[in-house]
């Protein structure tokens, strides 16, 4: 996802990667410029279950998500409701009582002090050590997590949550260069989209060939870790101190061995983990007077959406090896 900040403020900016756009921060957006698409209308051609009766996704409202079901991810849930899912916020702290009620837990864009952040390093740690033990206990206990963390600071805010499943984030940005920035294919064709059961789906009319991102982070992985989506060799995360403030002493790591996307199984349980959020939802943002659209409504992802119907399937175990 592309969204800026200065001053306190959000800024956003979606582009075609190959084309090539040098800029500052555009003064004419702000924090509301980038919002939930209520003109994008999802459609499940064969719901996994009944209206209302499938199990219960809990999505983390509580701490400081720049991604709410009542806001930027209204898409994500709408999704899911008409799979039959059963889709509610959490705005607490993470307790086992809180876990205990869900099948999935998801968490988008965690970080601490939400608005008020500031993006600049140290990147503090959205969750406390007893939550991440209390989450890594509910896994390996049958439960499922969806963790999710775009660009810098996000990796940064849940490192150590990724770090107990043995995804490694760099809390940076996924990009072409400093300079070409926008959207990234990955295809079944080329490799760069993994063959997996989620990939596959239920049955042939849901089997993914391209799936589309939109900027966020790439990270290391164990080898437990079963990767969905490799990284462009020619690509770098780039890690400044501050958000979007690039020059030539900014830090960069090859991508190249990297991933964007990845699942792994533990104890009784399953957790997937990706590291952009705008593929997961869909979105508008207003620049220069012009509408512009990231996720699941954007022309070149018509796939994103079915995409995240296997990976919730899978995580609350409709689709198996």
């Amino acid at each position: 996802m592309n969204h800026f900040k200065s001053s306190n403020k959000y800024y956003y900016l979606s582009v075609l990667v190959g084309v090539t756009y040098l800029f500052g921060h555009p003064s004419t957006a702000t924090a509301d410029s980038q919002t939930g698409d209520a003109q994008w209308v999802p459609t499940v051609a064969n719901p996994e279950f009944s209206h209302g009766e499938g199990p219960l996704i809990l999505v983390d409202g509580g701490h400081g998500n720049f991604h709410t079901i009542d806001g930027r991810y209204s898409a994500f849930a709408d999704l899911l409701k008409l799979d039959g899912y059963r889709v509610q916020s959490a705005e607490t702290t993470v307790t086992s009582e809180l876990l205990e009620q869900a099948s999935v837990f998801v968490i988008s864009n965690a970080i601490l002090g939400g608005d008020d952040a500031e993006w600049t390093l140290p990147t503090p740690a959205a969750f406390t050590q007893d939550e991440v033990s209390l989450i890594a206990d509910w896994v390996d206990n049958g439960g499922s997590l969806l963790l999710i963390a775009d660009h810098m600071p996000f990796p940064g805010a849940t490192a150590d949550l990724a770090d107990e499943f043995g995804f490694y984030f760099l809390n940076g940005f996924a990009m072409k260069s400093a300079t070409e920035r926008g959207i990234l294919s990955f295809t079944r064709s080329s490799g760069s989209l993994a063959d997996h059961v989620i990939t596959r789906g239920r049955i042939e009319s849901e089997r993914i060939e391209s799936l589309t991102s939109f900027t966020g982070q790439a990270f290391r992985f164990s080898t437990e870790v079963q990767p969905l989506m490799y990284m462009p060799e020619d690509w770098e995360v780039l890690m400044p101190k501050e958000a979007w403030e690039f020059d030539d002493s900014t830090p960069k790591v090859p991508t190249s061995g990297l991933i964007q996307g990845g699942v792994l199984q533990r104890g009784e349980g399953r957790v997937a983990v990706f590291g952009e959020a705008a593929m997961f939802t869909a979105q508008t943002s207003i620049r220069n007077g012009k509408v512009r659209r990231m996720g699941m409504n954007h022309p070149s992802a018509p796939e994103n959406a079915q995409f995240v119907l296997n990976v919730v399937r899978w995580l609350s175990g409709q689709i198996n090896d």
